[in-house]
């Protein structure tokens, strides 16, 4: 008799939740991994519910905010959001060394950049997001998720591709190789590269370790115009500084070619496509509010906000979902992806190309 009322008072996705021997036995194994695997929606929405608020350290761009904050609360009404930016490889290095020292403590979300992924991936609060994700608890596609570490996702991506002055050089004259850039008539002067080598690294994925090494010594022979950095290295394109310039973010193009007046600045898309998982959020271990934080994860990783993600913050979407700006830019090519299994690798991968482009170290 009491078996039967404890039945009865079980709602319908509860019910389903104790029924269901999959979802009991992926919940046994994440917890003998020592993650959290939470069996019902319904729970994870009631305790969101009395945490009441969510804290992000985001790598989004501020501009993105509003847009985002409003769709969350428009699904969830009980969650006040504080979200905040962080950007640049010098904000995540003092991020990382906040979370490690235990001075992140507040914050319940930040962004997970790749050059410290290894070091702050222990810090997260080990949910199992790929179990809950694979069994429908969260509506994460599974692609975004990692599969090792399983509660850790990616948001949004970026693709390289490369920028020229098409008033300063033919379009038709423009490698249409990556190869291409290696021939006479590019050496000495005739394309711009980054000294920090993303966009060399990111083929990696396709060409293998010991063919980028070589390609990256053959592009520092060419005695390129060693610059740094994306964005204003693009408006000298536009400007008519550099002719070619290998190779900028996709997005980065298109938002300097929306304020070129010139209409000087255009691109073109080499393949093996350079494409790599660029916004990680991650939950901390010691987060005050986990289960609001993990529905604005999943929120993040949803159509919606993709949606949003490409709208005001350009084609920064990732290329896992599809109608993202660069899955179409990218469907039916190559891609080299720096994806789960290389993200944690690029700061090592970097190294390399830096050594092989063969510049000059500091002596004592």
């Amino acid at each position: 008799m009491l078996w039967a009322f404890a039945l009865v008072t079980l709602t319908p996705r509860a019910l389903f939740a104790v029924a269901d021997p999959a979802l009991l036995k992926a919940k046994s194994e994440a917890e003998a991994k020592g993650y959290i695997f939470e069996t019902s929606r319904d729970d994870i929405l009631a305790k969101a519910r009395k945490e009441g608020r969510v804290k992000i350290l985001s790598g989004w761009g501020r501009d993105l905010f509003p847009y985002l904050r409003e769709a969350f609360k428009k699904k969830y009404p009980f969650i006040d959001v504080h979200i905040e930016e962080t950007a640049g490889i010098d904000a995540a290095q003092r991020n990382t060394l906040e979370v490690k020292s235990g001075g992140a403590r507040g914050w319940d979300i930040v962004n997970n950049h790749p050059d410290f992924y290894s070091e702050m991936a222990p810090h997260f609060k080990k949910f199992d997001i790929l179990g809950m994700a694979r069994h429908g608890i969260l509506g994460i596609p599974l692609p975004m998720i990692d599969p090792v570490n399983r509660n850790i996702i990616e948001v949004g991506s970026q693709v390289q591709v490369l920028a020229f002055n098409k008033k300063l050089i033919a379009p038709e004259k423009v490698p249409a190789s990556w190869q291409g850039l290696l021939g006479p008539e590019f050496k000495e002067k005739k394309f711009a590269l980054d000294m920090r080598p993303t966009q060399i690294a990111s083929l990696i994925p396709a060409w293998g370790l010991e063919k980028t090494i070589e390609f990256a010594r053959k592009l520092a022979a060419q005695n390129p115009i060693w610059v740094r950095g994306g964005e204003r290295n693009v408006t000298s394109v536009a400007s008519g500084e550099f002719q070619v310039f290998l190779a900028p973010n996709y997005s980065t193009v298109r938002r300097a070619q929306a304020k070129d007046p010139t209409r000087a600045l255009d691109f073109k898309v080499l393949e093996p496509v350079p494409t790599r998982l660029s916004k990680s959020p991650g939950l901390l271990a010691v987060a005050e509010h986990p289960y609001a934080a993990l529905l604005w994860l999943e929120f993040e990783a949803s159509p919606e906000a993709q949606k949003i993600a490409d709208k005001h913050e350009p084609y920064g979407a990732s290329i896992y979902v599809p109608g993202s700006a660069l899955e179409e830019l990218t469907r039916g090519k190559r891609l080299s992806v720096i994806d789960w299994s290389h993200f944690h690798k690029m700061k090592q991968y970097q190294e390399k190309i830096v050594e092989a482009y063969g510049f000059p170290k500091a002596g004592k």
